[in-house]
């Protein structure tokens, strides 16, 4: 494996949250909450309230620059990133995910603990210089980010519709 596990599960959920603003947006009902606080279960403070789905759906942008950025552009948003938030560093075990770091408190609001959690998991992408498994879906009609983290580095579509639509049109068009 490239990465730690809490590195792959951080940058699954950032690129889940980035990509739920995608129309349709996933992201707009406590219920599509729930749905991404169950893929993705953090741990620590979850309030499940209307002002932390705002917050939640507000660094949805923040993430995408930071995301998409050139190698020295996402060292900037890291810096930033760990400069908005109370570092509270301490090393847990849970759920059965092994020995990891939180940078932040649990009792932290959860918009915060994504965003420390986004920026360490980048960090290590900087590190390896593995910038290169983030990009932009292949789907002409699609703005989703995609996280590669196949050994060939062959995955071009941010999810299965984006992947299949494609892999029809082809198909279609070789049978013209």
């Amino acid at each position: 494996m490239i990465f730690t596990d809490d590195t792959v599960e951080a940058m699954r959920a950032a690129v889940h949250l980035v990509n739920s603003a995608e129309d349709p947006d996933t992201l707009e009902t406590p219920e599509d909450f729930a749905a991404f606080l169950e893929a993705f279960p953090y741990t620590g403070r979850i309030d499940r309230d209307a002002e932390e789905l705002a917050a939640l759906r507000a660094l949805r942008p923040r993430l995408r620059r930071m995301l998409l950025a050139s190698r020295d552009e996402m060292v900037d948003g890291i810096n930033h990133a760990l400069s908005d938030v109370r570092f509270d560093a301490h090393v847990v075990r849970h759920d059965g995910a092994d020995w990891h770091l939180h940078a932040v408190a649990d009792d932290r609001p959860l918009p915060e603990r994504v965003l420390a959690e986004t920026a360490m998991a980048l960090l290590d992408i900087v590190r390896a210089d593995e910038g290169s498994r983030l990009t932009v879906c292949a789907d002409d009609d699609c703005q989703g980010v995609v996280l590669d983290l196949s050994r060939n580095r062959s995955r071009r579509y941010c999810s299965t519709a984006c992947t299949n639509r494609n892999a029809v049109a082809a198909y279609r068009a070789r049978q013209r």
